[in-house]
């Protein structure tokens, strides 16, 4: 007889609740994206280093505000979880932290950000970093999270390793940028890992 594996997250978990918000150390918090945001988004994709190592495409006005409703709708929907790194009380987001990939059934998701030059320098992606894991983990119940990025990323990997992501191996010739294919480091932590902050 097969017994079937039970959900890691049972269906309805995370779309049953409101998005939380997440008050940072350095000051900032985490909070869902609202409409307001739109020209932050639109504006993201014109910085070098946001539109090299995260491809976002060139977006207008309307279609960043799509983004956002697609971004709110797979909260709903338990496809990702995706915050703005903003000033506290409201304020201009600086940045965007999230966990898509998800495998609720499996319990697993894998990590994407990005940082404005506004937001960088003040360690607020690991701050997030370590934020949305303690949620995702101790929370929402998942097992494994993953950060991935490219070798030459090397301000990825300091994130990944201050965050207490463990090096698990680089996976060749995985990521294409459009500079060329990149071979890819994967970071991950599961639950039972130790905490640093």
């Amino acid at each position: 007889m097969i017994v079937p594996i039970p959900a890691v997250v049972p269906p309805g978990r995370m779309s049953q609740t409101e998005q939380p918000v997440f008050g940072l150390a350095n000051g900032l918090e985490l909070r869902p994206w609202c409409l307001d945001d739109a020209e932050v988004v639109m504006e993201s994709c014109q910085d070098p280093d946001i539109q090299h190592w995260n491809r976002p495409g060139h977006l207008s006005l309307d279609d960043a505000r799509d983004r956002i409703a697609r971004w709110e709708k797979r909260w709903r929907t338990e496809e990702a979880a995706i915050w703005a790194i903003a000033e506290p009380g409201g304020g201009s987001p600086v940045g965007l932290i999230g966990l898509a990939d998800f495998d609720l059934d499996g319990g697993s998701a894998e990590f994407l950000y990005w940082l404005l030059p506004a937001g960088r320098g003040r360690g607020a992606v690991v701050d997030a970093v370590v934020s949305v894991s303690r949620w995702a983990l101790e929370d929402l119940g998942l097992h494994r999270l993953r950060i991935t990025h490219s070798v030459a990323n090397v301000a990825s990997c300091r994130v990944a390793e201050k965050a207490g992501f463990a090096l698990e191996g680089t996976m060749r010739s995985a990521l294409l940028h459009s500079d060329g294919w990149h071979d890819e480091h994967l970071h991950a932590r599961v639950q039972g890992d130790a905490w640093t902050w």
